[in-house]
């Protein structure tokens, strides 16, 4: 996927916490079935959190959602806690010929940290992006209510 071709979802939310505990949401699985997906973000049942959290590491999030399953994968392209993640996206048997990009980036704020996420969507998926950008709108409010 080129840049100059890609459709960008770009997303900027303060979160009343720490970078570190941010990064590390993204990479835990027990956390990742708390905000990501769940009963908390939507009606649907978590299946499996695979992670790899490494360069090159795999992840493999998998859930039940009115009786199909959708697993959402990717790789790991960059790990620099607290302040950078970036992983390819897609969901198994659907949009892996084509998967996305997703750019994570927290800095410190008073009082917490500014989360912003850009997700580049391969033309094809251009339709998708106003889902898109609402999926990820749930999932961030679902982050910033982490107990």
């Amino acid at each position: 996927m080129q840049a100059e071709q890609s459709i960008e979802v770009r997303l900027a939310r303060r979160l009343p916490m720490p970078c570190e505990r941010v990064f590390d949401a993204w990479l835990v699985p027990r956390v990742l079935g708390q905000w990501m997906f769940g009963a908390r973000v939507r009606d649907e049942n978590v299946m499996r959190m695979q992670v790899d959290p490494r360069v090159g590491g795999r992840f493999s999030l998998q859930v039940e959602r009115a009786g199909e399953v959708f697993d959402h994968v990717g790789e790991y392209l960059k790990i620099e806690r607290p302040r950078h993640l970036a992983f390819t996206w897609a969901v198994k048997g659907f949009s892996e010929e084509a998967p996305s990009r997703v750019a994570v980036d927290i800095v410190p704020v008073h009082g917490g940290c500014k989360l912003t996420l850009v997700h580049s969507l391969d033309p094809r998926w251009a339709e998708y992006a106003p889902r898109t950008e609402a999926g990820w709108n749930t999932m961030l409010q679902a982050l910033a209510q982490l107990p």
